[in-house]
Protein backbone atom coordinates (compact mmCIF):
# COMPACT_ATOMS: atom_id res chain seq x y z
CA UNK A 1 0.00 0.00 0.00
CA UNK A 2 2.69 2.15 0.97
CA UNK A 3 4.43 1.74 -2.32
CA UNK A 4 1.21 2.22 -4.42
CA UNK A 5 0.70 5.64 -2.19
CA UNK A 6 4.18 6.90 -2.67
CA UNK A 7 3.27 5.90 -6.61
CA UNK A 8 0.35 7.83 -7.02
CA UNK A 9 1.79 10.96 -4.95
CA UNK A 10 4.63 10.66 -7.56
CA UNK A 11 2.40 10.62 -10.21
CA UNK A 12 0.17 14.03 -8.50
CA UNK A 13 3.37 16.01 -8.67
CA UNK A 14 4.36 14.74 -11.99
CA UNK A 15 1.05 16.60 -13.29
CA UNK A 16 0.93 19.14 -10.85
CA UNK A 17 4.90 20.00 -12.47
CA UNK A 18 3.71 21.58 -15.78
CA UNK A 19 1.53 24.34 -13.92
CA UNK A 20 4.25 25.26 -11.92
CA UNK A 21 6.50 25.99 -15.09
CA UNK A 22 3.49 27.63 -17.21
CA UNK A 23 3.02 29.84 -14.17
CA UNK A 24 6.53 31.02 -14.48
CA UNK A 25 6.51 31.68 -18.02
CA UNK A 26 3.73 34.35 -17.87
CA UNK A 27 5.60 36.13 -15.11
CA UNK A 28 8.43 35.97 -17.75
CA UNK A 29 6.39 37.52 -20.50
CA UNK A 30 4.84 39.91 -18.13
CA UNK A 31 7.91 41.25 -17.10
CA UNK A 32 9.27 41.88 -20.66
CA UNK A 33 6.36 43.86 -21.98
CA UNK A 34 6.97 46.17 -18.57
CA UNK A 35 10.89 46.34 -19.31
CA UNK A 36 9.62 47.51 -22.74
CA UNK A 37 6.93 49.88 -21.37
CA UNK A 38 9.89 51.54 -19.44
CA UNK A 39 12.39 51.79 -21.98
CA UNK A 40 9.93 53.70 -24.54
CA UNK A 41 9.06 56.18 -21.68
CA UNK A 42 13.42 56.73 -21.27
CA UNK A 43 13.58 57.21 -25.04
CA UNK A 44 10.91 59.42 -24.81
CA UNK A 45 12.23 61.85 -22.76
CA UNK A 46 15.56 61.65 -23.61
CA UNK A 47 14.53 62.68 -27.11
CA UNK A 48 12.03 65.34 -25.80
CA UNK A 49 14.54 66.85 -23.38
CA UNK A 50 17.86 65.81 -23.90
CA UNK A 51 18.89 65.21 -27.53
CA UNK A 52 18.44 69.04 -29.97
CA UNK A 53 15.79 69.27 -32.29
CA UNK A 54 16.46 71.59 -35.45
CA UNK A 55 13.21 73.50 -35.75
CA UNK A 56 14.96 75.99 -38.67
CA UNK A 57 12.55 74.64 -41.12
CA UNK A 58 9.82 75.34 -39.31
CA UNK A 59 10.50 79.02 -38.70
CA UNK A 60 11.61 79.48 -42.45
CA UNK A 61 8.20 78.56 -43.86
CA UNK A 62 6.57 80.85 -41.29
CA UNK A 63 8.45 84.01 -42.34
CA UNK A 64 8.01 83.20 -45.84
CA UNK A 65 4.25 83.49 -45.09
CA UNK A 66 4.75 86.94 -43.76
CA UNK A 67 6.62 88.17 -46.55
CA UNK A 68 3.78 86.72 -49.24
CA UNK A 69 1.16 89.06 -47.39
CA UNK A 70 2.77 92.03 -47.32
CA UNK A 71 1.49 94.41 -49.64
CA UNK A 72 2.78 97.94 -50.20
CA UNK A 73 -0.38 99.54 -52.49
CA UNK A 74 -0.12 101.75 -55.34
CA UNK A 75 1.28 105.20 -54.08
CA UNK A 76 3.60 105.30 -56.60
CA UNK A 77 1.54 105.04 -59.43
CA UNK A 78 -0.91 107.29 -57.94
CA UNK A 79 1.58 110.38 -57.29
CA UNK A 80 2.34 109.93 -60.89
CA UNK A 81 -0.91 110.37 -61.76
CA UNK A 82 -1.98 112.78 -58.98
CA UNK A 83 -0.93 116.29 -60.47
CA UNK A 84 -2.54 115.77 -63.58
CA UNK A 85 -6.17 115.29 -62.24
CA UNK A 86 -7.99 118.70 -62.10
CA UNK A 87 -11.86 119.66 -60.64
CA UNK A 88 -13.98 121.18 -63.42
CA UNK A 89 -16.15 123.65 -62.04
CA UNK A 90 -19.13 124.12 -64.71
CA UNK A 91 -20.76 127.55 -64.55
CA UNK A 92 -23.77 129.16 -65.93
CA UNK A 93 -24.23 132.74 -66.07
CA UNK A 94 -21.67 132.88 -63.24
CA UNK A 95 -24.19 130.29 -60.66
CA UNK A 96 -22.16 126.79 -59.87
CA UNK A 97 -24.17 124.63 -61.59
CA UNK A 98 -22.02 121.41 -61.87
CA UNK A 99 -18.61 120.12 -60.78
CA UNK A 100 -16.52 116.78 -61.67
CA UNK A 101 -13.12 115.67 -62.74
CA UNK A 102 -11.09 115.82 -65.47
CA UNK A 103 -7.23 115.13 -66.90
CA UNK A 104 -4.39 116.81 -68.48
CA UNK A 105 -3.60 114.56 -71.39
CA UNK A 106 -1.44 116.22 -73.68
CA UNK A 107 0.46 119.43 -74.51
CA UNK A 108 0.47 120.90 -78.24
CA UNK A 109 1.59 124.17 -79.19
CA UNK A 110 1.79 125.80 -76.05
CA UNK A 111 -1.56 125.01 -74.62
CA UNK A 112 -2.50 122.10 -72.60
CA UNK A 113 -5.69 119.84 -72.80
CA UNK A 114 -8.07 118.31 -70.35
CA UNK A 115 -10.47 115.37 -71.02
CA UNK A 116 -13.80 115.23 -69.11
CA UNK A 117 -16.95 113.97 -69.54
CA UNK A 118 -20.15 116.01 -71.55
CA UNK A 119 -22.51 115.49 -68.84
CA UNK A 120 -20.22 117.40 -66.62
CA UNK A 121 -20.12 120.85 -68.46
CA UNK A 122 -23.60 120.11 -70.51
CA UNK A 123 -25.32 122.60 -68.37
CA UNK A 124 -22.88 126.02 -68.30
CA UNK A 125 -21.68 128.49 -70.95
CA UNK A 126 -18.34 129.14 -69.00
CA UNK A 127 -15.53 126.79 -67.01
CA UNK A 128 -12.67 126.63 -64.32
CA UNK A 129 -10.10 123.89 -63.35
CA UNK A 130 -8.73 123.63 -59.66
CA UNK A 131 -5.41 121.97 -59.52
CA UNK A 132 -3.94 119.84 -56.73
CA UNK A 133 -1.47 123.07 -55.32
CA UNK A 134 -4.88 125.00 -54.88
CA UNK A 135 -4.96 127.43 -58.02
CA UNK A 136 -8.21 127.94 -60.16
CA UNK A 137 -7.65 128.89 -63.83
CA UNK A 138 -10.59 129.85 -66.66
CA UNK A 139 -10.88 126.87 -69.25
CA UNK A 140 -11.81 127.05 -72.61
CA UNK A 141 -14.65 124.43 -74.21
CA UNK A 142 -12.95 123.07 -77.30
CA UNK A 143 -15.92 120.82 -77.84
CA UNK A 144 -18.04 117.93 -76.65
CA UNK A 145 -20.55 115.13 -77.76
CA UNK A 146 -23.31 113.65 -75.89
CA UNK A 147 -23.12 110.33 -77.29
CA UNK A 148 -20.06 109.36 -76.92
CA UNK A 149 -20.34 111.57 -73.19
CA UNK A 150 -16.77 113.38 -73.73
CA UNK A 151 -15.61 117.35 -73.85
CA UNK A 152 -12.45 118.54 -74.28
CA UNK A 153 -10.93 121.68 -72.36
CA UNK A 154 -7.78 123.71 -73.07
CA UNK A 155 -5.90 126.47 -71.32
CA UNK A 156 -1.96 127.66 -71.53
CA UNK A 157 0.41 125.08 -70.91
CA UNK A 158 2.09 127.07 -68.65
CA UNK A 159 -0.44 127.41 -66.08
CA UNK A 160 -0.88 123.04 -65.36
CA UNK A 161 1.45 121.16 -62.87
CA UNK A 162 1.56 118.00 -64.83
CA UNK A 163 0.31 115.85 -67.99
CA UNK A 164 -1.23 112.34 -67.41
CA UNK A 165 0.21 109.07 -68.89
CA UNK A 166 -1.96 107.47 -71.23
CA UNK A 167 -2.13 103.81 -71.38
CA UNK A 168 -4.09 100.35 -73.14
CA UNK A 169 -7.14 99.53 -72.03
CA UNK A 170 -7.05 96.14 -74.92
CA UNK A 171 -3.84 95.20 -73.07
CA UNK A 172 -5.40 94.91 -69.88
CA UNK A 173 -6.93 91.88 -68.70
CA UNK A 174 -9.83 91.31 -66.48
CA UNK A 175 -8.53 91.07 -62.59
CA UNK A 176 -5.91 93.96 -63.23
CA UNK A 177 -5.47 96.26 -60.34
CA UNK A 178 -7.23 99.62 -61.24
CA UNK A 179 -7.26 102.99 -59.72
CA UNK A 180 -9.42 106.28 -60.14
CA UNK A 181 -8.80 109.72 -58.51
CA UNK A 182 -11.62 112.18 -58.51
CA UNK A 183 -13.58 114.95 -56.80
CA UNK A 184 -16.59 113.40 -55.36
CA UNK A 185 -19.08 115.10 -53.20
CA UNK A 186 -18.12 118.36 -51.57
CA UNK A 187 -14.59 120.00 -51.45
CA UNK A 188 -13.19 118.00 -48.42
CA UNK A 189 -13.21 114.93 -50.38
CA UNK A 190 -11.26 116.42 -53.75
CA UNK A 191 -8.72 113.56 -55.11
CA UNK A 192 -9.87 110.97 -53.78
CA UNK A 193 -8.42 107.97 -54.51
CA UNK A 194 -10.26 104.83 -54.94
CA UNK A 195 -8.88 100.65 -55.88
CA UNK A 196 -10.41 97.83 -57.57
CA UNK A 197 -9.84 95.55 -60.74
CA UNK A 198 -10.99 95.86 -64.02
CA UNK A 199 -14.04 93.54 -63.61
CA UNK A 200 -15.09 93.28 -66.99
CA UNK A 201 -14.12 94.71 -70.88
CA UNK A 202 -16.63 95.37 -73.90
CA UNK A 203 -19.72 95.79 -71.87
CA UNK A 204 -22.81 96.79 -73.58
CA UNK A 205 -24.25 99.25 -71.22
CA UNK A 206 -27.71 100.88 -72.54
CA UNK A 207 -28.08 104.90 -71.27
CA UNK A 208 -30.39 107.61 -71.07
CA UNK A 209 -29.39 111.33 -72.32
CA UNK A 210 -32.01 112.84 -70.39
CA UNK A 211 -32.89 112.51 -66.85
CA UNK A 212 -36.45 111.34 -67.26
CA UNK A 213 -38.07 108.76 -65.70
CA UNK A 214 -38.35 106.85 -68.99
CA UNK A 215 -37.82 102.93 -69.24
CA UNK A 216 -36.29 103.58 -72.43
CA UNK A 217 -32.57 104.44 -73.33
CA UNK A 218 -31.58 106.66 -76.42
CA UNK A 219 -28.19 104.94 -76.86
CA UNK A 220 -25.30 102.17 -75.79
CA UNK A 221 -22.05 102.54 -74.97
CA UNK A 222 -18.91 100.13 -75.52
CA UNK A 223 -17.24 100.40 -71.68
CA UNK A 224 -15.27 98.98 -69.06
CA UNK A 225 -16.21 97.61 -66.02
CA UNK A 226 -14.81 98.23 -62.74
CA UNK A 227 -15.56 97.47 -58.74
CA UNK A 228 -13.33 100.29 -57.98
CA UNK A 229 -15.82 102.75 -56.31
CA UNK A 230 -17.24 105.30 -58.56
CA UNK A 231 -19.35 108.34 -57.01
CA UNK A 232 -20.96 111.83 -57.78
CA UNK A 233 -18.00 114.37 -58.79
CA UNK A 234 -15.69 111.57 -60.19
CA UNK A 235 -17.65 111.96 -63.62
CA UNK A 236 -14.30 112.59 -66.73
CA UNK A 237 -11.96 111.41 -64.15
CA UNK A 238 -9.26 108.79 -64.56
CA UNK A 239 -9.45 105.23 -64.49
CA UNK A 240 -5.56 104.07 -64.50
CA UNK A 241 -3.66 100.70 -63.88
CA UNK A 242 -1.13 100.12 -62.02
CA UNK A 243 1.46 102.13 -63.27
CA UNK A 244 -0.16 105.26 -63.10
CA UNK A 245 -1.45 105.00 -67.10
CA UNK A 246 -5.15 106.23 -67.93
CA UNK A 247 -7.13 103.35 -69.57
CA UNK A 248 -10.52 105.16 -68.74
CA UNK A 249 -12.63 107.81 -68.37
CA UNK A 250 -14.84 107.18 -65.70
CA UNK A 251 -18.51 108.59 -66.46
CA UNK A 252 -21.34 106.58 -64.50
CA UNK A 253 -22.63 103.70 -62.36
CA UNK A 254 -24.80 101.09 -62.21
CA UNK A 255 -27.76 102.33 -59.06
CA UNK A 256 -29.63 99.67 -58.48
CA UNK A 257 -31.29 98.62 -55.40
CA UNK A 258 -29.19 95.55 -53.52
CA UNK A 259 -26.01 96.57 -56.09
CA UNK A 260 -22.90 97.30 -55.17
CA UNK A 261 -19.33 98.11 -56.93
CA UNK A 262 -20.46 98.21 -60.46
CA UNK A 263 -19.16 101.16 -62.31
CA UNK A 264 -18.17 102.07 -65.80
CA UNK A 265 -15.22 103.84 -67.86
CA UNK A 266 -15.17 104.92 -71.64
CA UNK A 267 -11.88 102.72 -73.01
CA UNK A 268 -9.29 105.87 -73.25
CA UNK A 269 -8.62 104.88 -77.26
CA UNK A 270 -12.00 105.82 -77.67
CA UNK A 271 -11.84 108.90 -75.55
CA UNK A 272 -8.73 110.03 -77.82
CA UNK A 273 -9.61 109.16 -80.84
CA UNK A 274 -12.64 111.77 -80.69
CA UNK A 275 -10.45 114.10 -78.67
CA UNK A 276 -8.17 114.75 -81.83
CA UNK A 277 -11.44 115.09 -84.00
CA UNK A 278 -12.45 118.17 -82.20
CA UNK A 279 -8.72 119.27 -81.41
CA UNK A 280 -8.00 119.35 -85.46
CA UNK A 281 -10.91 121.44 -86.04
CA UNK A 282 -13.35 118.75 -87.41
CA UNK A 283 -17.02 118.14 -85.67
CA UNK A 284 -18.40 114.96 -85.07
CA UNK A 285 -20.85 113.78 -88.02
CA UNK A 286 -22.92 111.38 -87.51
CA UNK A 287 -25.32 109.42 -89.92
CA UNK A 288 -28.50 109.52 -89.90
CA UNK A 289 -31.42 107.53 -91.58
CA UNK A 290 -34.19 109.86 -92.05
CA UNK A 291 -36.78 108.77 -89.63
CA UNK A 292 -38.71 109.29 -85.87
CA UNK A 293 -39.09 105.78 -83.95
CA UNK A 294 -40.69 103.70 -81.39
CA UNK A 295 -39.48 100.72 -79.64
CA UNK A 296 -41.92 97.79 -80.84
CA UNK A 297 -42.11 97.42 -76.67
CA UNK A 298 -43.97 100.52 -76.39
CA UNK A 299 -47.27 99.52 -77.24
CA UNK A 300 -49.21 102.66 -75.90
CA UNK A 301 -46.97 104.71 -77.91
CA UNK A 302 -47.90 102.97 -80.83
CA UNK A 303 -51.16 103.42 -80.11
CA UNK A 304 -50.97 107.14 -79.54
CA UNK A 305 -49.70 107.38 -82.97
CA UNK A 306 -52.41 105.14 -84.43
CA UNK A 307 -50.00 102.59 -85.55
CA UNK A 308 -51.16 98.97 -85.38
CA UNK A 309 -49.03 95.92 -85.81
CA UNK A 310 -49.91 92.67 -86.95
CA UNK A 311 -46.80 90.70 -86.26
CA UNK A 312 -45.53 87.63 -84.00
CA UNK A 313 -41.99 89.73 -83.39
CA UNK A 314 -41.15 91.05 -79.39
CA UNK A 315 -38.50 93.38 -80.28
CA UNK A 316 -36.99 95.77 -83.32
CA UNK A 317 -38.21 99.56 -83.82
CA UNK A 318 -40.98 100.61 -85.42
CA UNK A 319 -40.95 103.44 -88.53
CA UNK A 320 -43.07 106.45 -87.48
CA UNK A 321 -42.34 109.12 -89.87
CA UNK A 322 -40.23 109.12 -92.54
CA UNK A 323 -38.56 112.44 -93.90
CA UNK A 324 -38.92 113.46 -97.58
CA UNK A 325 -35.44 113.30 -99.19
CA UNK A 326 -33.79 111.13 -96.62
CA UNK A 327 -31.30 107.91 -97.13
CA UNK A 328 -35.14 105.77 -95.19
CA UNK A 329 -37.57 107.67 -97.81
CA UNK A 330 -34.80 106.80 -101.29
CA UNK A 331 -34.46 103.16 -99.71
CA UNK A 332 -38.39 102.80 -100.01
CA UNK A 333 -38.75 102.50 -96.01
CA UNK A 334 -42.85 103.69 -94.59
CA UNK A 335 -44.14 104.01 -91.64
CA UNK A 336 -45.29 100.82 -89.32
CA UNK A 337 -41.99 99.23 -91.16
CA UNK A 338 -40.11 97.32 -88.61
CA UNK A 339 -36.57 97.52 -88.41
CA UNK A 340 -34.86 94.59 -87.01
CA UNK A 341 -31.16 94.13 -88.57
CA UNK A 342 -28.46 97.00 -89.65
CA UNK A 343 -26.27 94.81 -91.98
CA UNK A 344 -25.66 91.68 -89.79
CA UNK A 345 -26.35 93.30 -86.23
CA UNK A 346 -29.81 92.82 -84.74
CA UNK A 347 -31.58 95.98 -83.60
CA UNK A 348 -33.11 95.31 -80.40
CA UNK A 349 -34.76 98.81 -79.92
CA UNK A 350 -33.82 102.45 -80.94
CA UNK A 351 -30.48 102.54 -78.56
CA UNK A 352 -28.64 99.72 -80.33
CA UNK A 353 -29.99 100.65 -83.74
CA UNK A 354 -28.18 104.45 -82.87
CA UNK A 355 -24.92 101.97 -81.84
CA UNK A 356 -24.79 99.89 -84.89
CA UNK A 357 -25.51 102.92 -86.89
CA UNK A 358 -23.12 105.30 -85.55
CA UNK A 359 -20.35 102.72 -86.13
CA UNK A 360 -20.63 103.64 -89.74
CA UNK A 361 -19.31 106.87 -91.56
CA UNK A 362 -20.99 109.58 -93.80
CA UNK A 363 -21.59 108.66 -97.41
CA UNK A 364 -21.61 104.30 -96.33
CA UNK A 365 -24.64 102.52 -97.71
CA UNK A 366 -25.37 99.87 -94.74
CA UNK A 367 -28.57 96.94 -95.84
CA UNK A 368 -31.55 97.29 -93.30
CA UNK A 369 -33.47 94.54 -92.54
CA UNK A 370 -37.03 95.22 -91.87
CA UNK A 371 -40.38 93.24 -91.75
CA UNK A 372 -43.40 94.59 -93.46
CA UNK A 373 -47.22 92.99 -93.14
CA UNK A 374 -44.98 89.93 -91.78
CA UNK A 375 -43.01 89.76 -94.79
CA UNK A 376 -39.08 90.36 -93.84
CA UNK A 377 -37.35 92.51 -96.95
CA UNK A 378 -34.64 94.64 -97.39
CA UNK A 379 -33.42 98.20 -98.09
CA UNK A 380 -29.82 99.48 -99.18
CA UNK A 381 -29.15 102.87 -97.77
CA UNK A 382 -26.96 105.51 -98.67
CA UNK A 383 -26.09 107.66 -95.45
CA UNK A 384 -25.85 111.44 -95.24
CA UNK A 385 -25.74 113.99 -92.34
CA UNK A 386 -29.35 116.24 -91.27
CA UNK A 387 -27.56 119.03 -92.92
CA UNK A 388 -27.83 117.39 -96.48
Amino acid sequence: MEEETKKIESEKKEVIKPKKIKKNGNKTVLASIISLFAGAIIMYLLVYYVIPIDNSSTVINKSEKEVTVTDEGIADAVEKLYDAVVVVETYKNNTLVASGTGFVYKTENEKAYILTNHHVISDGNTYKVIFTNGSSEDVILEGSDEYSDLAVLSLDEDKIISVASIGNSEDMRVGDTVFTIGAPLDTEYYWTVTRGVLSGKDRMVEVSLTNSNTSTSDYVMRVLQTDASINSGNSGGPLANSNGEVVGITNMKLVSSGVEGIGFAIPIEDAIDFAETIISGDTIKRPLLGVSMLNLSETYALYQQRITLNTELTEGVVVVEVQDGSPADDGGLKRGDIIIAIDDDEVKNVATLRYYLYKHSVGDTVTIKYERSGKVETAKLKLNVASE
